[in-house]
Order: structure tokens, then C-alpha cells, then sequence
């Protein structure tokens, strides 16, 4: 993982911010063993970082499928 690829919550955020919000990767990053964000998430002491191309990967896997396209032609 290149160091060139951490940022900050407020830089995922301010990339974002008509999807994003502060406080909604905050709870991602507490709950990331539950939710799948732990492989994204770099504490280096007290600091968290987010690792870029792993959340951007996370959140490419959050997509769900619309329902009436299962199974259907």
C-alpha cells in the first residue's frame, strides 16, 4: 500500500460531498470489522487513514442489485 494512497476523513469526504458525509464514514470506520471497511482503514496511532482504491473498491461492493433484475431477462 503506497503512502500516496491514505487520506483522511475529511479528504474522502471533500472528494465526495454531495454523497459523503463526516459523520457516516466516521460510523463506516467503527464498524469496519462488522461491515467489511477494516481492509480500507490504516491507524497509525491516535490517526485514522482510509486507504483510496480499497474504499473505492468497498464502496464499488456496496451496490446492490435491484431486485426485479434477478434471475430476469
Amino acid at each position: 500500500m503506497p503512502l500516496e494512497n491514505l487520506r483522511t476523513v475529511k479528504q474522502i469526504v471533500e472528494r465526495n460531498p454531495e454523497v459523503l458525509t463526516e459523520a457516516v464514514v466516521r460510523w463506516w470506520i467503527f464498524n469496519a470489522e462488522q461491515n467489511g471497511l477494516g481492509v480500507a482503514v490504516v491507524r497509525i496511532g491516535r490517526r485514522v487513514y482510509i486507504d483510496q482504491p480499497e474504499f473505492d473498491a468497498w464502496i464499488a461492493s456496496q451496490r446492490a442489485s435491484p431486485p426485479w433484475s434477478a434471475g430476469r431477462r
